[in-house]
């Protein structure tokens, strides 16, 4: 039986055609997330995409599934009982690793009180500012997303560590990688601590009023990975009396953040509204095309597909 190809990804011109070249004999159906059926989400043997999560019940006879994005809570425990899934884990890297490097040096040169100054038409030094030349960057979570930040960090100067869950060798863009039970010991040398780690039961409330306490009172925070590993009443309690230089949050928890927050009020704290990533670059949609044209070549192949999510 060929397979059955249902393709909810945002293709361009000529996408289709590589797609199908790659399988010539399956059958290819390409739909949107508000569009696809339940008829065609039943036939569907292989699903790229981002269906929507309530709707996977009816795909019967999947048997792999890659979603567009790196993150898979949505979907769990709404596939059916073996099917194959895999990720887009490293399609956006360099979309929020430079999100978080924009941040960081907004930061360092006090942009934002120099933008609210703009806004108030008052012409004023805000005084020292801050250089990554030579600063310590720790970041949390040696992933795709961390290692592409230590490599912008690195090109301008910086010391960098990256730290994961188990080390097997050496992670591009760091001078070193340790485990994650190093944080403690890390956490009051580094100037710039970036967290990037994914939501899990060991990364909940990872960073709470213990460990910010732990941080030099002029570091830098920034929080690109999932709002939950952050104490954010912890985080506001601090700024609020002059602990960190500053800080910029991309995702919080809950989102939309709520009107209520003490977040919106401190000066020198950033918040972007969960937009690092995403499909807002031409080279993250790309990049996740071609993730997944490249397990469907293994997929046909027999091989074992890349970014396989137990």
């Amino acid at each position: 039986m060929s397979e059955y190809i249902l393709n909810l990804l945002p293709l361009h011109e000529g996408e289709r055609e590589e797609f199908e070249s790659i399988a010539p004999g399956a059958v290819h159906v390409y739909a949107g997330r508000s569009t696809v059926t339940p008829e065609q989400l039943a036939a569907a043997t292989i699903i790229f995409g981002w269906p929507r999560p309530e709707a996977m019940g009816a795909a019967v006879n999947l048997k792999w599934f890659q979603t567009m994005w790196a993150g898979a809570d949505d979907y769990a425990g709404k596939l059916p009982e073996g099917v194959l899934f895999t990720s887009s884990s490293g399609s956006n890297s360099r979309s929020v690793a430079e999100h978080m490097l924009t941040c960081l040096l907004s930061l360092c040169r006090c942009l934002p009180a120099y933008r609210d100054s703009q806004r108030a038409r008052r012409w004023k030094d805000e005084g020292p500012m801050k250089t990554i030349l030579g600063a310590w960057v720790l970041v949390v979570g040696a992933g795709h997303i961390g290692s592409e930040f230590g490599r912008l960090c690195q090109a301008l100067g910086a010391h960098t560590t990256g730290l994961k869950r188990r080390v097997s060798g050496p992670v591009e863009g760091f001078d070193r990688v340790g485990t994650m039970d190093e944080l403690d010991a890390l956490l009051p040398r580094a100037d710039v601590v970036a967290l990037v780690v994914p939501h899990s039961p060991e990364t909940a409330g990872l960073i709470g009023a213990d460990r910010i306490a732990l941080m030099k009172d002029d570091a830098i925070l920034l929080s690109a990975g999932r709002g939950s590993v952050l104490d954010q009443a912890a985080l506001a309690e601090a700024m609020g009396t002059g602990k960190l230089w500053g800080a910029a949050l991309d995702v919080t928890t809950p989102e939309p953040l709520p009107a209520g927050s003490p977040l919106w009020e401190l000066p020198n704290l950033l918040l972007t509204p969960h937009v690092a990533g995403g499909m807002r670059l031409e080279i993250t949609r790309r990049r996740c095309v071609e993730m997944a044209q490249e397990n469907l070549r293994r997929y046909l192949a027999g091989e074992e597909l890349e970014n396989i999510i137990e």
